[in-house]
């Protein structure tokens, strides 16, 4: 794949963190949080580009892509960063950590669904693929959200109407089933994240669904420089609903990375 000019938003002034979006997004979901962070650093949300809707010709990509432009982007600034990953976008910080260790003081990783056996989401989509080659995205996120993300049935439905009815959600769905297949056909990789010795803080809900906690502990298993820190009340989507907890999180990491 040709290399491709890196999107962002860049706010602040300071020692640099770099945000990684989660899926169906372009990195606005991250903004509240971004917000209460500029007072003291330079917050950079990189446009993944797998959710590029302008790289349409050049898309799908795979998560290495990703992490590419994650790690070329950090090694443009004059010392490592702080690098923040949420949901896909934080198994593309992952992916960066293991390629380029020395770009990153240290990271904050939200709930990242990294796999923990082989295929775990292959069946899931395939279907949703089928329902985005058939033009039905609001049928393919139900299943997404159902069958990936582990959502009630009910709630699935609701996100399925939504989705159908907003004109920027279908144009994102057929993206977030393309995210969904990367993860997958990227494996199993907890032998390659050991190997990352930067300190990490590994960032959970407890109202998440339960896979995503035990893909957290999993990691904080395989990672040695590793924290585990819960989220009271809270689940998958913290930064717009909590964006000041979420915000000392990163903070308070930032905080340790930079005075050691």
């Amino acid at each position: 794949m040709p290399d491709v000019k890196v999107q962002v938003v860049d706010e602040g002034q300071g020692q640099v963190i770099l945000v990684v979006h989660p899926g169906l997004d372009d990195g606005a979901s991250w903004s509240k949080v971004a917000a209460r962070l500029t007072a003291r650093f330079r917050v950079v949300r990189i446009h993944r580009r797998q959710y590029r809707l302008d790289l349409a010709d050049r898309l799908p990509c795979s998560i290495a892509d990703e992490a590419e432009d994650v790690v070329d982007l950090a090694q443009s600034f004059d010392e490592p960063v702080l690098l923040v990953g949420h949901s896909s976008g934080a198994v593309v910080a992952l992916e960066a950590l293991v390629r380029s260790p020395a770009s990153f003081s240290g990271a904050v990783l939200y709930e990242p669904p990294v796999h923990l056996r082989t295929g775990e989401w292959t069946a899931a989509v395939a279907r949703a693929q089928a329902e985005i080659s058939a033009g039905r995205p609001g049928t393919a996120m139900k299943i997404f959200t159902r069958d990936i993300v582990a959502l009630p049935g009910w709630i699935a439905g609701l996100i399925a109407m939504f989705v159908a009815f907003s004109p920027r959600f279908r144009a994102l769905a057929p993206h977030q089933v393309d995210d969904a297949a990367a993860i997958d056909n990227l494996g199993v990789r907890l032998d390659a994240y050991a190997g990352i010795a930067v300190p990490i803080v590994l960032l959970g809900g407890d109202r998440s669904p339960a896979h995503l906690i035990q893909r957290l502990k999993a990691l904080q298993s395989a990672i040695p420089a590793t924290e585990l820190v819960m989220m009271t009340g809270q689940g998958h989507d913290a930064n717009t609903r909590a964006p000041e907890t979420v915000a000392r999180v990163v903070e308070g990491q930032a905080d340790k990375v930079w005075t050691r």
